[in-house]
């Protein structure tokens, strides 16, 4: 980016933010992918591993240490994408939003996050296909079925990331406020910027955890609609028919590698995001 001053709300402004997104999301889901990779295996199959740390030594063991990143590539593209989208059409919607409405709180930030979420998992969804087809075709092949039906679980994807972005970003908005107004003693601006980024960190990794809790369900049956869905199978039909073999309590199968996933990944989305936007001279997110 230039070093000139770059003005609140203008094309350079939404465009850092995407910036500051990719930046954010792209290396963090890569991050998690041990995780993230136990959890989709568990989501297919219980019982598969004892827990977290049992399934990576499992794949270690049995795959070799590289296979506990299988899926790198499509992480990295599709949440790199996802998060340009999430984070700068955030701004772009928060804003219209705010000036339409005149107010800027809670609703604002669910409606703009909802709005941002929508588009973002368009380019989000085929990647998310691909990764997971590749972790849970035991034993993993990376081209078997890869790109077959990739927008299959585009409306599951939508119930999952949805919900869970409108209480990332509207929770973290809350948080950050009520961090400054009932736990810190003085004003954000007076605070230094490591300072700031500090409370993004903490603020993040709160929110992360709702937004596992929030979102598990639709995370177990996007993973197991992407792994199993049939040519031509309505995706209706394959939610119910999955729902019907694994009930209720197997949605939330693979739940507190997720917690530990999403809370740690989202913690340092925050911090890697307006970190970003300090290095430019842009406030930290959040009254």
């Amino acid at each position: 980016m230039s070093s000139e001053k770059i003005e609140l709300y203008s094309s350079k402004y939404y465009i850092a933010c995407a910036t500051g997104g990719f930046l954010a999301c792209a290396p963090t889901h890569s991050g998690v992918l041990p995780l993230d990779l136990v959890k989709c295996r568990l989501q297919v199959k219980p019982g598969l591993y004892k827990g977290n740390l049992d399934g990576i030594k499992s794949i270690i063991k049995t795959e070799g240490l590289r296979k506990v990143f299988t899926g790198i590539g499509p992480t990295f593209i599709g949440y790199g994408l996802q998060g340009s989208g999430k984070y700068g059409f955030y701004e772009v919607f928060k804003k219209k939003y705010s000036d339409f409405f005149g107010v800027s709180n809670a609703y604002v930030y669910m409606l703009a996050s909802a709005s941002a979420e929508f588009l973002a998992d368009i380019a989000l969804c085929p990647f998310e296909s691909m990764k997971v087809k590749i972790q849970t075709t035991l034993p993993p092949n990376p081209v078997v079925g890869l790109y077959s039906n990739l927008y299959s679980g585009l409306v599951p994807l939508w119930f999952r990331q949805i919900p869970y972005t409108c209480v990332k970003f509207t929770s973290f908005e809350k948080i950050v406020e009520l961090i400054y107004a009932s736990f810190l003693t003085k004003p954000k601006e007076q605070y230094s910027k490591i300072q700031q980024t500090g409370v993004s960190f903490a603020g993040g990794y709160v929110a992360g955890i709702f937004c596992a809790l929030v979102s598990h369900p639709a995370d177990v049956m996007v993973s197991l609609i992407n792994n199993e869905s049939g040519k031509g199978e309505p995706m209706m039909s394959a939610v119910g028919r999955i729902y019907k073999r694994i009930g209720f309590s197997g949605l939330w199968n693979g739940l507190g590698a997720r917690i530990v996933m999403i809370g740690t990944l989202t913690g340092f989305q925050w911090l890697i995001y307006d970190s970003f936007k300090v290095s430019i001279g842009l406030p930290t997110t959040g009254h």
